[in-house]
């Protein structure tokens, strides 16, 4: 099979032919239809962070099932399914008490030790980003890593569910729990913050304030559920923010993934206001606070992937779009094929998309 792969860091893609491996016990083999270019990724290609290379990319994806392995009970070949990075046991401590996200559980993100690697190249391993590697014509995973959905979405719409709507909508809905009547502020208006929008927007906030540097931005934004925005290019955002709600907000999103914006996300709040913190913040970056500020019983916390537990989530959030509630055709703003790859991330970095999905033949 055809797969981008990132051999150094940092480094483009580059686009080789890799070896799949037929499905073990509980693994299943999906022929990917749509996959989704994330900033996630892009973190990786560009160095902030490490992984071990050479490694398949890419971890927003949905596809058909092609065939399955001895165990597998969950999905069968024709089935339609969406990847998710948050591969669960369903039996650890964070499984148990439905925190699924938070497992990191070795038994279903890697084969037993003494088995051959899913890819390989001239026999040699081959990574998969996230336990995915979703920049491949197909992919071989462990079937907790699938929710299997129905066939009245398309798949390029489904694929999208696969992390940025799931991360964006989770963490308003799972995360921070917003209020009906609450005051939203969500800095970043990429794919996942724009999730973050319109998850405020259905959660009932009364003002939901969206703050970014590009105007298209914003006005996307606004498609989105935005009642106010901030261009950031205009001044202090905090201080705008403070200006439209007489004090501050009493939840705030951050979906960039930097220490500035993190520590502005706090500082717009409220007393007794929330700070979900979404973005990859680089490894050894600190965000500092104003100590007095705790004082006020103001809160900073993280999101992973939403919180989700992606198999309850993701056919509810399918079932709001077929009901006419989630938006998800608008946050297409490029269609590629997989040798396009790079130019989607050029694309991310110029700030001129929401998302760009790979096509697969």
């Amino acid at each position: 099979m055809r797969a981008a792969i990132l051999r150094e860091i940092p480094s483009p893609l580059v686009i080789e032919d890799v070896d799949i491996a037929k499905p073990g016990r509980r693994e299943v083999l999906v022929r990917t239809a749509v996959a989704g270019v994330c900033h996630s990724d892009l973190h990786f290609v560009e160095g902030s962070y490490s992984h071990p290379t050479p490694v398949v990319m890419g971890h927003e994806s949905a596809g058909v099932v092609e065939m399955v392995g001895p165990d597998v009970i969950y999905v069968k070949p024709g089935d339609h399914v969406i990847t998710c990075l948050s591969v669960f046991c369903g039996h650890c401590e964070y499984c148990l008490t439905g925190r699924m996200s938070l497992c990191r559980s070795p038994e279903v993100r890697d084969r037993p030790t003494g088995e051959p690697p899913r890819l390989t190249q001239a026999g040699n391993g081959v990574y998969q980003f996230a336990q995915l590697g979703s920049f491949a014509e197909q992919l071989l995973v462990h079937e907790h890593a699938l929710v299997k959905v129905t066939k009245d979405i398309s798949l390029d719409r489904a694929a999208l569910i696969g992390c940025g709507v799931t991360t964006g909508l989770g963490a308003v809905f799972n995360t921070a729990r917003i209020t009906a009547g609450s005051v939203v502020a969500v800095i970043g208006c990429g794919g996942i913050g724009l999730n973050c929008v319109q998850g405020a927007a259905l959660a009932g906030a009364s003002r939901v304030i969206a703050v970014d540097m590009v105007a298209s931005k914003l006005e996307l934004a606004k498609r989105f559920g935005a009642t106010d925005i901030v261009n950031a290019v205009d001044g202090d955002p905090v201080q705008q923010v403070k200006d439209l709600t007489g004090g501050g907000v009493e939840y705030s999103f951050e979906a960039i993934g930097l220490k500035a914006t993190a520590e502005q996300a706090f500082a717009m709040l409220r007393r007794g206001g929330t700070a979900t913190i979404i973005g990859m913040i680089p490894p050894g970056e600190k965000i500092e606070v104003s100590g007095t500020d705790l004082l006020g019983e103001k809160r900073l916390q993280g999101s992973t992937m939403g919180s989700n537990r992606f198999r309850v989530d993701m056919p509810r959030y399918i079932e709001m779009y077929l009901q006419g509630r989630l938006k998800l055709d608008e946050l297409v703003s490029a269609r590629l094929s997989l040798d396009e790859v790079n130019d989607a991330f050029a694309s991310m970095k110029a700030g001129e998309v929401a998302r760009s999905v790979l096509v697969f033949n």
